[in-house]
């Protein structure tokens, strides 16, 4: 049995809770499986680097991620950071473009007992995590954002062929696992070269998989498809701005943005990250919901194993997904899906429930 060594990074507000949360319950899917234990390395981010090492993003973190297999990280709070870190990139845009995790995986699945917006939503967002209309992916080193006068503000969006296609293939990929069906959004109505090169160079990777079903919506269109018929969808592939709004849309209508798990990946690296924020506001207090980290933990867990061949980590991000929907059905749920369950007690019953 292969052992895995995965980074800790616990981030702002509260991560120190749904971090070690995910710990736990990996810990227990692992064992569950038959796999072997993680050795977990913990590293400083965040806040609390800035305090120890001068820099949110050490960069010993970063060196000792390259050794690592994969990794789980905390929500960041850097608006709240002091100067001059507030102003740099963030921990989790560092981290992403220094191992150039280009895809964001973002699925958005409804639970069974608890309230949603569409019952039956069962879609991921895939999302392309390096270019697009964010400025701090526009540019190799600086931002794409600059002001020539104290009046004007310019931005721009960059969209290239390359990072388009390999996007693309990775969510057709997806799709042909799950139900076969795949659909590009874009505004190839008014940002006709850039959202249009998305949509066409997604096109011509559609045509080496003849088993999924393609179609195509402009982006403002697709906000009320999914809010009317979430459920109709299955693989939704798109720019990073783009991306980025849908996925915290279609969490929501999933049933709470506490629920929305993601992955940023490449080839050869993983990393774990909930789709939602720090939430500074209920830090400390054991009322977070750890769903989103616990799936997106899951995930990193599937991840390692088709990259390794290794059923046992495939078999543990299962019984983690089928341990969750089984605790929110039985009626255990955190303050934001109507329950009482704090935190680690939540975390607990996941855990108790995959050794089940």
């Amino acid at each position: 049995m292969t052992s895995y060594r995965l980074g800790v990074l616990e981030g702002d507000g509260i991560g120190p809770e749904i971090v070690p949360a995910s710990v736990l319950v990996v810990d227990a899917a692992l064992a569950a499986a038959g796999a072997s234990p993680a050795e977990w390395v913990d590293l400083p981010l965040g806040a609390a680097a800035i305090d120890t090492h001068g820099d949110a993003v050490p960069e010993s973190t970063l060196t000792a991620l390259e050794g690592l297999d994969a990794w789980l990280l905390g929500p960041h709070d850097s608006a709240a950071y002091p100067e001059p870190h507030r102003s740099k990139l963030n921990p989790s845009g560092t981290i992403r473009k220094r191992f150039d995790l280009f895809a964001n995986i973002r699925p958005a699945k409804s639970f069974d007992g608890a309230d949603a917006v569409v019952p039956g939503t069962d879609l991921v967002i895939v999302r392309e995590n390096t270019q697009g209309f964010y400025a701090d992916r526009s540019t190799y080193k600086g931002s794409g954002e600059f002001m020539p006068s104290p009046d004007v503000a310019i931005a721009m969006g960059i969209i290239t062929r390359p990072a388009v296609e390999r996007i693309a293939v990775e969510a057709f990929e997806l799709a042909s696992r799950r139900r076969g069906r795949l659909t590009i959004v874009h505004k190839a109505n008014v940002l006709k070269l850039t959202t249009g090169m998305f949509r066409d160079v997604c096109r011509e990777v559609a045509a080496r998989y003849p088993d999924v079903a393609v179609d195509d919506f402009h982006i403002d269109a697709m906000t009320v498809h999914l809010v009317r018929r979430a459920d109709d969808f299955d693989v939704i592939v798109t720019e990073n701005m783009f991306g980025d709004i849908l996925s915290d849309l279609a969490g929501e209508i999933a049933g709470s943005l506490g629920i929305a798990p993601s992955i940023n990946a490449s080839h050869e690296r993983a990393m774990a990250q909930a789709a939602h924020g720090s939430a500074p506001d209920i830090a400390g207090r054991d009322v977070a919901n750890p769903i989103a980290m616990i799936l997106s933990s899951a995930m990193l867990l599937d991840w390692l194993g088709a990259r390794h061949q290794d059923p046992a980590l495939v078999q543990a991000a299962a019984l983690i997904e089928t341990a969750v929907a089984g605790t929110v059905r039985g009626g255990t749920r955190t303050r934001d899906m109507g329950g009482t369950a704090g935190t680690r007690a939540f975390a607990e019953a996941v855990a108790a429930g995959v050794k089940r």
